[in-house]
């Protein structure tokens, strides 16, 4: 654990010491080294394993999540290259040490193993994030959107620092990830576990608290994007899933309510994305979308409903990264984000289209990419557990399919808006998409190294 985590830490002061003509570069083989060395952090035997340490371990609940966030530290950078271009060496310098820093503060907060310090490193995510939204957005409106995220999380995440005292206090020590808190009064369980809900469900986003989500996202730069969409939300679900081992033991029927609500509000979320106008905010209320289906997962706590959430979390992960990285290349060629003036680009950039159409695919969750194994598992247990909730589950995927359609269409086909002019896409580019391709692809091939 502490050879990656030193290593990623030793990324900060890099970005400050390397020469400035081969700065990304070095910075990116550095974050492609450790991406490799994360990979063995998928076949650990956890029976064979001693806790050899007794703050960091990591597990196969986090195992996946941390090789996922190590994957896409260098894919941010690549992404990052056309912007930070013209940018002056010091602000280059910057941008790559607040990234290093966020890898740094992700990972120790799913390698943390008692809850105090997995709720400090959660909340220091949010200093690099907001750095990364407020300096290098897009937009005049960027610092309405650090504002929102900032309030929106810390907000919520103050009831779960109440929590993880009075839990601390309980056990009269810093609560380990796996020492179940004994059960007091019934009201007091119900306020616990609200608290500790609250902060990942503002995480996640669940419908409700998601208002932050798509303005972050659109007033991000493409790294930032890229980070919330993928590792970010996981936050949530792997804090949920983490807080349920140690809570006292709850009944189904009290989460009915946060069940119900996430699948509702998987559906209105998908419902918004059939009218949004911006490319970026359409990508961002899918994550809300497929945010809730985990959510809805997590909730029922059955070992089939977990290997779902775990395999979805992974490949939207993926998939949604994939989909801001070719918004970002549309971007690039043609200053503007509006659907309506991004048509008919399969005319000129051919190649691309054929990165939208298998992004689409996959977000529709097509056999046999990693999003079908991970929403069928979520799908059966849901139904196992109450046939009703098939209305919900159906509506949702047929909305979703329609308006992954309506956004390829609206991209590709048609005629070119004149006065156009684009350059041919970069040899950069589709390495970015098939490095975020290539993994979900064969992870579908091999599922049990996340489920």
């Amino acid at each position: 654990m502490l050879k990656i985590i030193v290593a990623t830490t030793t990324l900060i002061p890099s970005a400050l010491l390397i020469k400035p003509k081969i700065l990304h570069q070095t910075l990116t083989s550095y974050a492609f080294i450790l991406a490799l060395f994360s990979l063995t952090l998928l076949k650990q035997n956890t029976y064979l394993k001693p806790m050899s340490n007794m703050y960091l371990n990591s597990d196969p609940i986090s195992a996946p999540l941390l090789t996922l966030s190590y994957w896409l530290l260098p894919l941010m950078m690549i992404a990052s290259q056309y912007a930070m271009r013209t940018e002056p060496v010091q602000r280059q310098r910057a941008f790559l040490m607040t990234a290093a820093l966020l890898q740094t503060t992700i990972s120790l907060t799913f390698m943390a193993t008692n809850l105090t310090l997995m709720y400090i490193m959660f909340e220091a995510t949010l200093i690099p994030t907001l750095i990364l939204i407020t300096r290098w957005g897009q937009q005049s409106e960027r610092l309405t959107a650090g504002t929102y995220f900032i309030m929106y999380t810390l907000t919520t995440s103050m009831p779960l620092l109440m929590a993880v005292l009075f839990l601390n206090n309980m056990s009269y020590s810093p609560t380990p990830f796996f020492t179940p808190t004994q059960s007091t009064d019934p009201w007091t369980n119900l306020l616990l576990w609200l608290a500790c809900l609250t902060a990942f469900l503002a995480k996640m986003p669940i419908y409700g608290l998601h208002l932050w989500l798509p303005k972050a996202h659109v007033e991000a730069p493409i790294a930032g994007s890229m980070v919330l969409a993928a590792i970010l939300l996981k936050l949530g679900g792997y804090g949920i899933i983490r807080m349920m081992q140690i809570m006292p033991t709850m009944k189904t029927d009290m989460l009915m309510p946060l069940l119900i609500l996430s699948l509702w509000g998987a559906v209105l979320a998908n419902l918004t994305c059939l009218q949004q106008t911006d490319l970026k905010s359409l990508i961002a209320y899918s994550s809300i979308s497929h945010m809730g289906l985990v959510m809805a997962a997590i909730t029922i706590q059955t070992p089939w409903a977990l290997a779902g959430a775990m395999a979805l979390m992974i490949a939207h992960g993926f998939t949604s990264s994939t989909m801001f990285c070719l918004a970002n290349t549309t971007y690039e060629r043609t200053h503007t984000r509006i659907l309506m003036l991004t048509r008919g680009f399969h005319n000129i950039l051919p190649m691309m289209t054929a990165w939208w159409l298998t992004a689409n695919l996959m977000n529709i969750a097509f056999p046999p990419s990693m999003n079908f194994t991970g929403e069928l598992l979520i799908m059966s247990s849901l139904f196992n557990w109450c046939p009703g909730t098939m209305i919900l589950l159906g509506l949702s995927m047929l909305i979703t399919a329609t308006y992954s359609l309506h956004m390829f269409l609206s991209t590709q086909a048609g005629k070119l808006s004149p006065n156009l002019s684009t350059n041919p896409t970069h040899t950069r580019e589709h390495l970015l998409m098939t490095m975020h391709i290539a993994p979900l692809l064969l992870i579908s091939m091999k599922p049990e190294l996340v489920l």
